[in-house]
């Protein structure tokens, strides 16, 4: 590797054109993947999957020799080992050992075959429990996160920090995006295991099916959160990888938050059930409030397009196309 030292001492600006280039999407059959690749079909580029049967992200030397024969010139690392509360708690060497892994030999191979840009997708469970709210990006490492989802958060943690030591000691154009909670299609709909959203759907979606009269809702329904439609996250992902070249990471979020009832009752709107809701006390609110900055990323000029009552009424239909 390189020995000199390069220190980058303010964001700058970038102007990164896709039209032409080998973009490869890691982890192309994700939510988020799929979607990236459905938006870069606007930009006049060779898109590059590859499926993880026919290569292990893990594994460094594979990843290298992939790359070396298919020569992406853009990156979007979307690739990573997912899941909820249970699985976090349950196999913590699984989530941090295998997330390190593909971090480091897709951010690794990067720098050894060439490639122009990377963008790192992390996730908004990096930053700390109590991080005043709005979050921004500074927020990060000042405070404790979450004990129920740490062994992911500090995989995606140190993926951006491989990044950014990438970027300052050999002048490599990496940089990484925090999305907030994202819905759409392609999501995980398993009630055990599912984020909100996808939950809240499939619930009303069975309490439409089986005529019950009421649906139950966890704890008041009053804490805040933000949902973005995937589809508007790849829109903004695409923009950052075009526009936007700095040392620190950026959030990717739509900017409003809305009331877990409120969502709830738009869920139940698009999915076309009108029972009564009610309320199980016994179940715990969770953090009052989450929501994610987005100034940084609407200074450059984006914002999202998808409301959240017209993305949950197409997701929906998503929903019954895949069922």
């Amino acid at each position: 590797m390189k020995t000199e030292t390069l220190v980058e001492t303010a964001p700058q600006r970038a102007s990164y054109d896709l039209r032409g280039k080998r973009v490869w999407v890691a982890g192309h059959n994700g939510m988020v993947g799929s979607a990236l690749v459905r938006r870069l079909r606007a930009e006049d580029c060779t898109i590059l999957t590859v499926d993880r049967h026919a290569l292990d992200l893990k594994r460094l030397d594979d990843v290298r020799a992939w790359m070396a024969d298919n020569k992406p010139q853009a990156v979007f690392v979307a690739a990573a080992k997912v899941g909820g509360i249970l699985a976090n708690q349950s196999r913590p060497v699984d989530f941090l050992h295998d997330n390190l892994m593909i971090s480091n030999s897709i951010i690794e191979s990067a720098y050894e075959t060439q490639v122009e840009k990377l963008l790192f997708l992390g996730s908004s469970c990096i930053y700390p429990r109590m991080a005043p709210q709005p979050i921004v990006e500074e927020a990060l490492l000042t405070g404790p996160l979450e004990p129920t989802n740490e062994w992911y958060a500090i995989a995606k943690i140190a993926g951006i920090k491989l990044c950014q030591a990438f970027r300052q000691q050999y002048g490599c154009d990496y940089i990484s995006a925090m999305p907030t909670n994202l819905y759409g299609p392609g999501d995980n709909y398993d009630l055990n295991s599912s984020h909100v959203i996808p939950a809240l759907i499939r619930k009303a979606h069975e309490a439409k099916r089986k005529g019950d009269p009421t649906m139950v809702v966890w704890g008041t329904g009053s804490p805040l959160r933000e949902f973005m439609h995937v589809d508007d996250c790849a829109d903004a992902l695409v923009f950052v990888m075009k526009t936007y070249s700095a040392h620190e990471h950026i959030n990717i979020g739509y900017g409003e938050d809305v009331s877990i009832l409120e969502a709830t009752t738009l869920v139940c709107e698009a999915v076309g059930y009108a029972g009564t809701l009610t309320h199980d006390l016994t179940k715990p609110d969770g953090t009052p409030r989450k929501l994610m900055s987005s100034a940084r990323l609407h200074a450059l000029g984006w914002s999202p397009k998808i409301t959240l009552r017209d993305g949950l009424a197409s997701t929906y239909q998503a929903f019954l196309a895949q069922a």
